[in-house]
């Protein structure tokens, strides 16, 4: 088993909660990755429903640090909905705890065939395999072989692109592509001098990607490509496009960080 579907292992805890554990493997920095919080509060609820709607939105606030190596309950609760589109909330706190942790809005939609359009073209960038691999800071970026594309702290440019893939070989599906949605340096990293304090407030992810496409992508890296919006007065916009090696974009995201 791949070490990020252990992470995300859960365990049924009663009254439609479930436990899971919080794996020091996808510790960041100081806590918990974003990416495993936004990714567990999806599975909750895809583990919750008993249909085959996917999911289209996951929207994530970050409410307080999650501490590694003890256990967190997650509560999904669904909000309504009909044929079509199913309405989530789950909260995440400590085993043990009151104090809410992370929430998370998610939107699952039973996808049809129509008609397509899509705006935005993929950048030309080079092929991940003549890049350099770098390894995000902390357990998680051990996770994630990463291949930098463009991009350098401190240039004042915001703008920066890279190449992401599970380091154990696990194929994408949307709790990878969660996962993915945070695997970005903070935009107060470009304008400013560099590393510097700085936590995620909330994340979106939008999910575009048909399980044909995710399923044609497999092991392969997902292309970031990330561009700050503005830092003001302590918090710091980002827009996210994540692609797939043939240019069909997968996923989009947008995040609001703290930083000083």
């Amino acid at each position: 088993m791949a070490h990020l579907d252990e992470a995300l292992t859960l365990t049924p805890d009663g009254d439609g909660r479930w436990r899971a554990h919080a794996d020091a493997d996808h510790e960041s920095i100081s806590a918990m990755f974003g990416g495993w919080t936004a990714a567990v509060l999806l599975r909750s609820v895809l583990a919750s429903t008993d249909g085959g709607a996917q999911p289209s939105a996951l929207t994530v606030d970050f409410v307080r640090p999650v501490a590694v190596g003890g256990d967190v309950v997650i509560a999904p609760e669904r909000l309504g909905g009909g044929r079509s589109l199913e309405h989530w909330r789950a909260d995440l706190r400590a085993a043990g705890g009151d104090e809410l942790l992370a929430t998370a809005l998610v939107v699952l939609t039973n996808r049809r065939d129509t008609d397509a359009h899509t705006q935005l073209e993929m950048p030309e960038v080079p092929a991940p395999e003549g890049l350099e691999q770098i390894h995000a800071p902390g357990p998680q970026g051990q996770q994630m072989e990463i291949r930098d594309v463009s991009g350098a702290w401190g240039s004042g440019d915001t703008r920066s692109r890279l190449w992401a893939r599970d380091a154990n070989g696990r194929p994408l599906d949307h709790l990878q592509l969660a996962y993915l949605a945070d695997q970005y340096a903070p935009r107060p990293f470009f304008w400013g001098e560099g590393l510097r304090p700085s936590a995620t407030i909330a994340l979106s992810v939008y999910f575009h990607a048909t399980a044909d496409e995710l399923a044609a992508v497999g092991a392969d890296y997902v292309l970031n490509d990330a561009t700050g919006t503005r830092g003001v007065q302590s918090t710091s916009g980002q827009l996210a496009r994540l692609w797939s090696r043939d240019g069909v974009l997968l996923a989009t995201t947008e995040q609001l960080c703290w930083y000083r």
